[in-house]
């Protein structure tokens, strides 16, 4: 299991438009999101060992979100031809597995994914009302095997920061993950 951590977008950089499709089709888009308080973006997958591991409490984090006005989206931007548990069909799989409420979009061309500097699964972005970049690491501290409980208590103090403050400590721990299975040459420059 390869161990890559996030890119580590700069703060304060606007949120890259997206309008990508769930598994049913219908798209979803950054301005469907103009009223939320904030805006979680993570780019997950079906497969990655690290996504699995803290699937069920991303799921209940996403409620949580709703609940406070904080609108969520997770991208599964991996090269489906070459990860075929990665593809939409499974997607719909692993969203009734984990209990998303949130969209799960496909990013088939990988451009939002390097629009937003996604390096690994999982990497969160957290951005404030205006969709600017307030946070960019670690879901929590727990990885697979590492007997640390899964808590996703480092996003959700970003996020409980910001809706209080208006800001977010710039002292941030990277995500660590699977890398994104980027398409036989399109890596993005930031990944190689």
């Amino acid at each position: 299991m390869v161990q890559t951590p996030s890119a580590m977008l700069p703060l304060g950089t606007p949120a890259p438009y997206f309008a990508l499709p769930d598994p049913s089709g219908a798209t979803h888009c950054l301005g469907d999101f103009a009223d939320s308080r904030a805006l979680v973006v993570a780019f997950i997958c079906n497969h990655c060992p690290f996504v699995i591991h803290l699937r069920e409490a991303l799921g209940a984090f996403g409620r949580d979100m709703a609940n406070k006005g904080v609108g969520m989206v997770a991208i599964n931007a991996n090269d489906v031809e070459n990860y075929t548990a990665d593809a939409p069909d499974k997607m719909v799989e692993e969203a009734a597995i984990a209990g998303y409420t949130f969209p799960y979009l496909f990013d088939e061309t990988q451009e939002v994914a390097k629009a937003y500097h996604a390096a690994c699964t999982p990497d969160f972005f957290l951005f404030d009302a205006d969709h600017r970049l307030a946070y960019r690491g670690q879901f929590d501290a727990s990885r697979p095997g590492n007997d640390t409980p899964v808590t996703g208590s480092d996003l959700s103090s970003a996020v409980k920061e910001l809706l209080i403050t208006g800001t977010v400590s710039s002292t941030q721990i990277p995500s660590l993950g699977c890398n994104i299975k980027w398409r036989p040459g399109n890596e993005p420059p930031y990944f190689r």
